[in-house]
């Protein structure tokens, strides 16, 4: 299966994709509050959300006093999570760019990079350099929280093709083709009344030990795992891979 080098320009897109959904957000405040026990910050601390997305974990950061910016490549996106913040009366800087082009240095007392928005380009080169970028983002002695799908868990549920009944009336076909370093991926969207549309993408697959390799290429010191944003143990029958991760207080 070819998937185009930067598919996700046109893959996370509302009319196609939309990561904030309503289940989603009901999820993200636990979720958020499950993030902001396991980093320790206080009121007035920066965290840099990578890959904000439509603000769904965002907005829940700053109602808890925390001085949150939010990056994403996806102006449909930062829109979104711009008018959820001003619904929810909280400040909310958003930043439009690249994941692998992060324009901080030592700024954030804290990193996070949720709900698998990782792992998406075809060059391995490419998760390394990001995760950098994120290193460097960070003050010395900073805190990384990743989320990302269980490459292990995946592996082991693998699953081919799979139909799926959306609540519009239409259908979602999901068909993916497994290898060494990750999974490709169609979904086509068939509405209710006829018509289809289908869009390929690529997700790089990671279990502990790679990412936490990943990680240490990077800069980092990985601290904890868990299987799940209520601090389930970690193993390959929980689908959610986090890693809590800290740049050395000795680097710049």
């Amino acid at each position: 299966m070819k998937v185009p080098r930067e598919w996700h320009k046109s893959f996370f897109v509302n009319s196609f994709y939309n990561p904030a959904g309503e289940l989603a957000v009901a999820r993200a405040r636990p979720e958020a509050a499950f993030v902001l026990k396991k980093l320790k910050l206080k009121k007035g601390a920066a965290l840099l959300d990578l890959c904000c997305g439509p603000g769904r974990h965002a907005v829940e950061f700053a109602r808890r006093g925390i001085k949150v910016t939010g990056l994403d490549f996806s102006a449909e996106y930062l829109r979104e999570a711009e008018a959820r913040a001003r619904a929810k009366k909280v400040p909310l800087r958003l930043v439009r760019g690249d994941m692998r082009r992060i324009p901080f240095k030592s700024e954030f007392d804290a990193a996070v990079n949720l709900f698998t928005s990782f792992g998406y380009f075809p060059e391995f080169s490419d998760d390394i350099k990001t995760l950098r970028g994120v290193a460097r983002a960070l003050k010395p002695g900073g805190l990384f929280l990743i989320d990302v799908v269980n490459g292990a868990f995946v592996r082991k549920n693998f699953r081919a093709r799979g139909w799926f009944r959306l609540k519009s009336g239409g259908w979602h076909l999901e068909e993916n083709v497994l290898t060494r370093d990750g999974c490709f991926n169609e979904w086509t969207r068939i509405k209710p009344g006829g018509g289809a549309v289908a869009k390929r993408f690529f997700n790089r697959l990671y279990d502990a030990a790679r990412l936490a390799a990943a990680l240490e290429k990077a800069g980092f010191e990985p601290l904890s795992f868990w299987g799940g944003f209520g601090g389930e143990r970690l193993s390959a029958d929980r689908n959610r891979l986090i890693c809590l991760a800290r740049k050395p207080a000795s680097a710049r």
